[in-house]
């Protein structure tokens, strides 16, 4: 049976056979879908200019089974542009979604987050792009913010969210106190300050606000920590693009 038309972001394509490519879908409504579609004759130039990332497709499918047939397929708005350091956040977006959200499995919410987030990168690139002076660090906090929120509400939307402003008795977080982490259980009380999250931090966190160094650099480490199972041994090729060259 067809499917009506919904908005769909391509995640990642590559080469099935012959004339066809392999998509990765992240559709509205249902979540990461496998697709196949058939690129060729006088329509294939104008067809991969549109099955690009960071453009939202209106798609038409078809299958019963993991693997659907993209029947049709139209642009829906214009794509995000980014640059320079926005466009390796798209990417990586783009990677981690991909590999994380599980494919044929119902995950409602999954397309809507991805795109919040990726309008609010796209907001933040026309800041820099409209702005004659710009303060890298800003830029860099901004980006952060941008990325950890995406990070910890998409764990949240896979069932492997954490609380951040109750420890793991259901005591509210004391910003005066410190808390280890632990997998499975959540924050404990801790007298280890050296090696534990001081109670303000996880607050912070909590409300979505990293204008400290320690709550950036401490979220971060979170949540490689918790996305590292999810993520298996294979590494993320877009973080190689944040490295200095």
């Amino acid at each position: 049976m067809d499917s009506d038309f919904r908005q769909a972001y391509l995640l990642h394509r590559r080469p099935y056979r012959d004339s066809q490519v392999m998509l990765n879908m992240l559709v509205e409504g249902i979540g990461q879908l496998s697709m196949v579609a058939r690129i060729k004759g006088k329509r294939a130039l104008r067809q991969n200019a549109s099955l690009q990332p960071f453009t939202c497709l209106l798609v038409r499918f078809a299958g019963k089974y993991d693997l659907k047939y993209l029947n049709d397929f139209e642009i829906h708005s214009p794509p995000f542009l980014f640059k320079g350091i926005h466009l390796y956040c798209g990417f990586y977006l783009n990677e981690l979604s991909h590999r994380i959200i599980p494919t044929n499995e119902p995950l409602d919410h999954a397309f809507e987050l991805y795109q919040t987030y990726l309008k609010q990168l796209y907001t933040a690139n026309q800041s820099v792009v409209n702005s004659d002076q710009h303060d890298k660090a800003s830029v860099s906090e901004r980006i952060e913010v941008i990325l950890r929120n995406y990070e910890f509400q998409l764990l949240c939307e896979l069932g492997f969210g954490i609380e951040f402003d109750y420890d793991a008795f259901g005591e509210p977080i004391e910003a005066s106190r410190y808390y280890q982490f632990v997998r499975e259980v959540g924050f404990c009380p801790s007298e280890d300050i050296q090696r534990s999250f001081s109670g303000s931090t996880l607050l912070s966190i909590a409300q979505g606000e990293y204008q400290s160094q320690t709550a950036r650099r401490q979220a971060k480490a979170l949540s490689r920590y918790l996305l590292k199972p999810l993520l298996g041994s294979k590494p993320l090729k877009s973080r190689e693009l944040f490295q200095p060259r």
